[in-house]
């Protein structure tokens, strides 16, 4: 094959400067498709990973068997999870006990809140009465949780809470660089 182009370049009388630009831009050409082909599967994984990191969701990974939430820039994770099918961003706080809801986004998300007296929580901000409710259905990537108990209030504000009575759920849990790693 190679004395076949090389004759037909020789019959034209190419000059060999040109000949081998040409040969190596065809060389990088069959290389770089071969990269491609050999690696579609690394895109692939990086494609999902960068739009999942744009659309603020966790990274699943090992077959769904962990989720990986990179750290914000504020230094916190946080994480757009559903709730009862609606998209509600949540900050994983170790330091705090239950999960919590703003009473916005428990009344979009159709949280029931139990009947009876508030409950006293104490926040970073101070002391908040709020009320008791479950959440149907939380889903956070792979990990799911049904009739999960919350607290809601109007005090949260728009910062949703899955504290440690979420983390405890897990298997397992840690921070991995600046990856926080949940397993199932």
């Amino acid at each position: 094959m190679l004395v076949l182009v090389g004759s037909a370049l020789a019959a034209r009388r190419v000059p060999w400067g040109q000949t081998a630009k040409m040969a190596a831009a065809w060389a990088l050409i069959f290389a770089a498709a071969f990269v491609g082909f050999s690696l579609k599967d690394e895109f692939m994984a990086l494609g999902r990973h960068v739009a999942a990191k744009s659309r603020g969701e966790g990274i699943a990974t090992d077959g769904g068997k962990a989720l990986r939430i990179g750290r914000r820039e504020d230094g916190h994770f946080w994480i757009a999870g559903r709730v009862n099918g609606e998209t509600i961003d949540f900050l994983i706080d170790s330091g705090a006990s239950v999960t919590s809801l703003g009473a916005a986004d428990a009344a979009r998300a159709h949280v029931v809140i139990a009947g009876g007296p508030p409950v006293p929580v104490e926040t970073a901000n101070g002391m908040v009465l709020a009320g008791s409710g479950t959440i149907d259905r939380l889903e956070l990537g792979p990990i799911r949780r049904a009739h999960w108990p919350v607290h809601v209030a109007a005090a949260f504000g728009r910062t949703n809470v899955l504290g440690m009575d979420f983390l405890s759920s897990l298997s397992a849990w840690g921070v991995e660089g600046g990856t926080l790693v949940l397993r199932p």
